[in-house]
């Protein structure tokens, strides 16, 4: 079964015991977690679309890691005034192990 979930401003194909990276998350490595926005839900026999989103339709997931991502290099420069600046940026995720999709 799949379902297409939206978090952090983004949208999220899953099925159960795929591992995704979100954006942060309040939580602890470990706890469940619900995600009430589910847009679709489906399989080959079945198949529900929101308009948006599903009213009875819930994801639920594991914590599995809070991290940063590798650092990002960019640069900001100005044509003849002589400014140049490097500067680096690490996003934080969450890594989330989905258990069940009802």
């Amino acid at each position: 079964m799949l379902a297409i979930i939206k978090t952090g401003g983004k949208q999220y194909k899953v099925a159960e015991g795929d591992k995704i990276k979100v954006e942060k998350l309040a939580g602890e490595v470990g706890d469940s977690i619900k995600f009430d926005e589910v847009l679709f839900v489906g399989d080959e026999k079945k198949v529900e679309v929101g308009t948006p989103t599903i009213v009875k339709a819930t994801v639920e997931g594991k914590i599995i890691d809070q991290d940063r991502h590798d650092k990002v290099w960019g640069i900001k420069f100005k044509a003849k005034k002589r400014f140049k600046l490097k500067f680096g940026h690490k996003q934080a995720y969450t890594e989330i192990e989905i258990t069940k999709i009802a």
